[in-house]
């Protein structure tokens, strides 16, 4: 057995893995699972607590599973066909030569398209292009009977795949998906800058010209106090045309830049967040920006993902690791969810990765995460009396008719779950049916009581 842990790193736990490069491999782990404890489906460990973990049991890799299948650059939309394990960023490299462009990016592009699938993630565009699932066209699924389904939206009977899109893995083994896929003209975006000087400023810049970008979000201070609480640097774009970028560009349109600036080494204390180093970052992040810019030229690496340049950058908070809190209230809740950054500010917790977005329509799954409202991520180091605080801002979560992210949780209670997720038992008779010995299981699962 061997530890595994989510990108957060707070939570650890032991398994069997195994590695598998064919169908056939998935069914031989199948038949020997061992039928108390179970499988759990994984790729590249990017949900950050333990939803692709299985204390005891057997987790699957599915990395090696990584060809792109079939393109199909006629159709309208696009769609191309892919293993579970291709990564997003190797889909994304694949695919910008041909003008082909992934539609919904996570902040990572170190995430499997099973994964995405599992987790439904989401990305900057969500207020104008959904989740991912919104974008899936058929998924290959290995179910617990040892038999290869193909499943689609356009079923007959479509409840298997939408259990299965934000399912957590837990419906069977995504082994394949068919995507559609964008025309873009070229790899980068006009990006749009500008301060907002506290978290109301910030509110109702969004909510007044989001509807003007395709991709919208804000980081936003989380350490400041006072009149400066909530101050943010509001970033939102369009994709660029061919005739929007400068001669030197629109030689090489489509190229795909990612910088590297190496790996974060595992040398870092606990405690390196701190009151003196987050009040620092927060300052410099927030006046570094301009006051307001228009129109900059930005590729997909500075736009999407910089936290990408550093490899292993969670490991920055040491040993002791991290804990992503997501959640989202809807739109009339705004009240609540600014007491939410206030609790937040005011509770001595530290966060300096601080992330607002605003959501559009969520999708048909019974556990998709996404509903019309404000979502808010903080990274949050474990320290005593973290779980006080989360516990804290769950009571205003459910107050507000919200939930929080199952992609990102690893402390959730199964109780407070099924005040956030009313449609969980539409879900479970899915798995029921699919899975009546509880082949599929994870510790999120148990945690969650999702039997």
């Amino acid at each position: 057995m061997v530890p595994l842990h989510g990108w957060g790193r707070g939570t650890s736990t032991r398994a069997h893995l195994a590695g598998i490069d064919s169908v056939a491999d998935a069914v031989s782990v199948l038949r020997k699972a061992d039928g108390d404890r179970g499988v759990v489906p994984r790729g590249l460990g990017r949900s950050y607590g333990d939803a692709a973990q299985n204390a005891g049991g057997t987790a699957l890799d599915l990395t090696k599973l990584n060809r792109i299948l079939h393109v199909d650059a006629e159709s309208e939309p696009p769609t191309v066909s892919v293993q579970a394990g291709v990564s997003i960023d190797a889909l994304m490299r694949a695919m910008l030569p041909f003008g082909l462009w992934v539609p919904v990016l996570p902040g990572t592009r170190q995430v499997t398209i099973g994964g995405a699938v599992a987790a439904d993630v989401h990305g900057k565009n969500h207020h104008t292009e959904g989740s991912f699932g919104n974008h899936v066209r058929s998924l290959d699924l290995l179910t617990a009977d040892l038999e290869v389904r193909t499943v689609s939206p356009d079923d007959d009977n479509p409840d298997l795949f939408w259990a299965t899109i934000g399912g957590m893995g837990l419906t069977g083994v995504i082994l394949g998906a068919t995507i559609a896929l964008q025309r873009t003209e070229t790899a980068y975006f006009i990006v749009d800058t500008e301060r907002c000087s506290d978290i109301h400023d910030l509110m109702a810049k969004m909510s007044n010209g989001d509807e003007n970008y395709t991709y919208s979000v804000a980081w936003f201070d989380a350490v400041s106090k006072g009149k400066h609480m909530g101050r943010a640097v509001l970033t939102r774009g369009n994709k660029a045309r061919l005739r929007d970028l400068p001669v030197k560009l629109a030689k090489d349109p489509l190229r795909f830049v990612a910088p590297s600036l190496g790996t974060v080494p595992e040398i870092f204390p606990n405690r390196m967040v701190n009151l003196v180093t987050a009040r620092a970052f927060s300052t410099a992040w927030y006046h570094k920006a301009p006051k307001r810019r228009s129109g900059e030229i930005q590729n997909i690496t500075e736009f999407f993902h910089p936290l990408d340049i550093v490899a292993e950058w969670n490991r920055l908070y040491g040993p002791h690791g991290f804990l992503q809190y997501q959640f989202v209230v809807p739109f009339s809740e705004a009240d609540i969810f600014r007491t939410c950054v206030e609790m937040i500010v005011n509770s001595g917790h530290l966060s300096c990765l601080n992330v607002l977005k605003r959501f559009g329509p969520g999708d048909p799954a019974p556990l998709s995460f996404a509903m019309p409202g404000w979502t808010l991520t903080v990274d949050l180091p474990i320290e005593p009396g973290l779980d006080r605080l989360c516990d804290a801002l769950d009571e205003q979560v459910v107050a507000a008719g919200g939930r929080v992210y199952l992609a990102k949780d690893s402390r959730l209670s199964a109780a407070t779950f099924r005040k956030m997720y009313p449609r969980v038992e539409e879900f479970l008779a899915v798995r029921r049916e699919v899975d009546p010995a509880g082949i599929f299981n994870s510790d999120l699962a148990r945690r969650l009581e999702l039997k």
